[in-house]
């Protein structure tokens, strides 16, 4: 095990968000350490599409709002990362359309489009022309699609290895051994136990995503729930502009330098991160539909990933209110990369000044939660 025997700040997990948190931490002044076992094949961040997809599912007003602020701090994040690390994580601001591809699905996403625009949001109704016009080889079915102009994604492996490596720049350090444990005493945190060794520290940040729950010395039960998704990977079609495109509960299309990321399932089944031909097959008709060029060309990748779900779809965000010291940033579900910055900055605060300007109630770990609903099996990831 490091050497590393006491900090002020324990991060568990190395994920997009442990990572955001790490760099959060550090960037105040604090000794840091992070608990990054390397990634596991089956984890979040690494699998993620990275979208930026603030208002192309605005179903969850909350969401919304902590979408587009978490969203906005991408800009000047992609370029102090870039500056201090020389690693550029892909930020791209091109918009996402959400497209309808039946009748049913226009007065929906008319509904988004009217809402958001309330809410003093950009966001536009395209006509079948409109998209065609934008985007001439996509989707022959649409009737219409909301247009997210503010919209976009980032490489969502390489904003890990930014953060990672900035906090690292700032002090942090990183241990690759797995927390088996976290220790409390007399009602607060102590430190945490890994590989057989005790390192001390006053405040401990839980952002191990869909692993959280399995970590011993919790004070509480976290309804917290692994669930797959799946996607793929095919060369971007030749003479097609980049784009993001999605199909409301039907998947998306991304382009990222020369690919095309497909996605993707929403399956239980446990933490089993295997890809499946049904899965893939899914995934590949669900895309053809948005970009049929598509249909023509190879499967160069495929992958899965277990998202961290609560049963409301919200995170699990700001300290235990029984156990001082202790912090959870976990349970972002298909929002990991979309609320990292945010999550940064609200963890960062807490740290340091106890307090954040972001109201943490309807994240606490002690909501009312509901049951969780069974998912389709393909819903777009973000």
């Amino acid at each position: 095990m490091s050497r590393v025997s006491t900090a002020d700040v324990a991060i568990i997990g190395g994920g997009v968000i442990g990572a955001v948190c790490a760099r959060a931490a550090a960037e105040r002044g604090l000794h840091t350490v992070v608990f990054e076992p390397g990634p596991d094949p089956a984890a979040a961040s690494a699998a993620s599409a990275g979208m930026l997809a603030a208002q192309i599912e605005p179903t969850d007003q909350l969401l919304l709002g902590l979408g587009v602020r978490s969203r906005d701090h991408y800009e000047p994040l992609a370029a102090a990362l870039k500056d201090t690390t020389g690693i550029d994580i892909g930020f791209w601001r091109g918009g996402i359309a959400s497209v309808a591809l039946a009748d049913a699905e226009v007065d929906q996403l008319r509904e988004y489009v009217a809402l958001q625009r309330q809410a003093g949001l950009r966001c536009d109704w395209l006509e079948p022309g409109d998209v065609h016009e934008r985007w001439p080889t996509a989707a022959p079915e649409c009737v219409g699609a909301l247009y997210a102009p503010e919209d976009g994604a980032v490489d969502p492996q390489a904003l890990t290895r930014a953060l990672l490596a900035d906090a690292r720049r700032l002090g942090a350090a990183l241990v690759s051994e797995p927390v088996e444990e976290i220790r409390i005493a007399d009602g607060r945190v102590t430190g945490v136990r890994a590989a057989g060794s005790t390192v001390a520290a006053e405040r401990v940040v839980l952002a191990a995503g869909a692993w959280s729950p399995r970590l011993k010395g919790l004070p509480r039960d976290l309804p917290i729930e692994p669930v797959r998704g799946q996607m793929a990977m095919t060369p971007w079609p030749a003479d097609t502009p980049p784009a993001i495109l999605y199909h409301i509960r039907h998947g998306y299309v991304l382009a990222r330098g020369g690919d095309a990321i497909l996605g993707s399932t929403m399956e239980h089944a446990g933490f089993e991160g295997k890809v499946t031909n049904e899965g893939l097959a899914q995934i590949f008709r669900s895309a053809v539909r948005l970009l049929p060029a598509l249909a023509s060309l190879t499967v160069s990748r495929s992958w899965a990933g277990l998202r961290p779900v609560t049963p409301d779809g919200r995170p699990i965000l700001g300290p235990d209110p029984d156990v001082a010291g202790l912090y959870y940033a976990t349970g972002h579900g298909r929002n990991g990369v979309l609320l990292a910055a945010l999550t940064g900055e609200v963890i960062g605060d807490l740290l340091t000044k106890g307090e954040t300007d972001v109201d943490l109630a309807p994240l606490s770990p002690t909501r009312s939660f509901p049951e969780i609903p069974e998912p389709d099996i393909l819903t777009p990831d973000t």
